[in-house]
């Protein structure tokens, strides 16, 4: 059974990987840069990008200087000093075009070269882009650099470094004109990590230091991480479902179902028309019932999961007819109905033993009123004859000694003083 689920979730990690625009592997996988991204998304004319994108001219800087008061003028003074000792680029936004600019050319000539030597030109562009976004900050040019930068360093293999770009750009810009493109970016990114885990997961030594691809430490872990905000910086977009239940598929294969059952109820909840709804509901049963600790503690996750297998079947009529799933479904109907009664039996067998022989006969009948089909229901019944002649609960023990010591509580002083008793 658990071989079957595991394929379940490996079928569902495989699909989240076809998605328009995203690169699907790493180094020769994810293509040159150009071929990278969907047509619709590439800009109409890269070297007329700066024309469009930028919101600001000459005149509205100088107009804007103009009307500085002396505190502002004291803050971009203060700007500059700091920016002078910790060596970042002077606010200069007809500088930051030209930065932008070279940076976008020398993107450009790295996207011609071969995979090696382009490393290197592509970490030139990216400090192009980093000094131009310096140079005006809070601006379109911003932006656009930021996510150049990015995109540079996603080429020149230094993914860690171009996560932390991209999920700058989202925290500082949340409703930045490049969020599609980044989340897919970073869903690229985070499928790689967790292929790299999934095909080292049997060596017993993994770290290298020099391969910048990836984290150093918790590459899968980190991989969760990124694909948990994308969900956080975008939940409407187009992306959001798919970096749910691909995060979801991965703590699966780890082991971690509590973690998983939680992003397949935030799935279900927040995403009713997401195509992965139908696993989404497969995938909580199996969760819910991978997380329930057994016949001593709540039946509240069996309840949850009999409350799924009703949904799925009512939900997905279509789904139902192919047998496979409908025999998945049966299984696990099977095994809640084998856990409710083997619940309901321990309770009986305590009561029974304590010789509460009426509270026994209760739970002994539900399991033959609600599970006659599992294995408790031919005990239930054979000790429901025995217990039946039977007193409903043992008798007192020691019951000649509440005869010496009467009832006292009718006898208790008043909670609060009346009126008689302050004037005595």
């Amino acid at each position: 059974m658990t071989t079957t689920w595991s394929l379940v979730a490996l079928a569902c990690v495989t699909g989240c990987q076809s998605i328009p625009g995203t690169p699907t592997g790493f180094g020769e996988i994810f293509g040159r840069p150009d071929e990278s991204v969907d047509a619709a998304d590439e800009p109409p004319a890269r070297e007329n990008l700066i024309s469009q994108v930028s919101h600001t001219t000459e005149s509205d800087i100088e107009a804007t200087a103009a009307d500085k008061t002396t505190w502002e003028t004291t803050q971009d003074q203060a700007t500059s000093v700091m920016n002078f000792v910790t060596g970042r680029e002077q606010v200069d936004h007809s500088k930051a075009k030209d930065l932008y600019q070279q940076g976008d050319a020398e993107f450009r000539r790295a996207s011609g070269m071969d995979r090696q030597e382009a490393q290197d030109a592509f970490l030139g562009a990216a400090k192009l882009f980093k000094r131009a976004a310096e140079a005006a900050p809070g601006t379109a040019i911003e932006q656009d650099a930021m996510m150049m930068r990015g995109e540079s360093l996603f080429f020149a293999d230094r993914l860690p470094d171009a996560v932390d770009v991209y999920q700058t750009l989202q925290k500082d810009f949340p409703r930045n004109r490049h969020n599609d493109r980044v989340a897919a970016r970073l869903f690229s990114i985070s499928r790689y990590w967790i292929d790299v885990e999934r095909a080292t997961e049997d060596d017993w030594f993994t770290l290298d230091l020099f391969d910048r691809t990836k984290p150093r430490l918790d590459a899968d872990g980190n991989a969760v991480r990124v694909l948990d905000q994308i969900r956080y910086d975008d939940p409407t977009g187009r992306l959001a479902d798919d970096a749910t239940m691909a995060a979801a598929a991965e703590y699966i294969r780890q082991g971690k179902f509590e973690m998983a059952d939680e992003f397949l109820t935030d799935l279900r909840e927040s995403f009713p028309d997401s195509e992965h709804l139908f696993l989404a509901h497969l995938m909580g049963i199996r969760c819910k019932l991978e997380v329930y600790a057994g016949p001593h503690y709540s039946a509240l996750l069996l309840d949850e999961a009999d409350k799924l297998v009703k949904q799925t079947r009512t939900r997905f009529p279509d789904k139902m007819r192919d047998q496979k799933y409908a025999d998945m479904v049966a299984r696990a109907a099977a095994e809640i109905d084998y856990l409710k009664a083997e619940k309901l039996f321990k309770r009986a067998q305590y009561r029974d033993k304590q010789k509460y022989f009426g509270a026994a006969a209760g739970y002994y009948q539900r399991i033959l009123d609600n599970y006659p089909d599992t294995p408790f229901a031919e005990t239930a019944r054979e000790r429901l004859q025995a217990v039946n002649d039977q007193p409903v609960r043992p008798a007192k023990r020691l019951s000649w000694l509440q005869n010496l010591f009467p009832d006292r509580g009718n006898n208790k002083p008043p909670l609060e003083p009346t009126y008689e008793t302050i004037l005595r």
